[in-house]
């Protein structure tokens, strides 16, 4: 490829709400976290190697489907409150500021417990009900 020589009409899509494909045998729920598993969306999972992605804007079952059959739309970019994983896996105040990490599907953590790390992604707030991460 050369560099440009003249303008470029170059594609866009919008990057808040993106359509991933769907990794065989997954089931994803509508609200909860999705992450990339060698380039295919699933539910979020406590698991290294996995991407974060975002939050499913809907229900998707590729179970009985092939990699890529079918494609989940979720958005990224925001804040999401998250449930807070329990007990010593729990995140705290002192935490605001620190990497997240995934524990399940709608849950998050501050400790790396072989967690899929959030991609950059840090926590906001902890409240009595969740942790707001972006």
């Amino acid at each position: 490829m050369a560099a440009l020589k003249a303008d470029r009409n170059t594609p866009m899509r919008d990057g808040e709400l993106f359509g991933f494909k769907v990794k065989a045998a997954a089931k994803i729920h509508a609200g909860s976290i999705v992450v990339s598993d060698a380039g295919y969306a699933k539910p979020g999972a406590k698991a290294e190697g996995l991407v974060y992605l975002g939050r499913a804007e809907e229900f998707v079952d590729n179970t009985g489907g092939a990699d890529g059959d079918v494609s989940v739309m979720v958005r990224r970019g925001r804040a999401f409150k998250w449930a807070n994983a329990g007990g010593n896996n729990a995140a705290a105040q002192a935490d605001v500021g620190k990497p997240a990490y995934i524990f399940d599907d709608q849950t998050v953590t501050d400790v790396d417990t072989g967690a899929s790390k959030m991609g950059g992604a840090i926590i906001l707030a902890v409240d009595s009900n969740g942790v707001w991460v972006g």
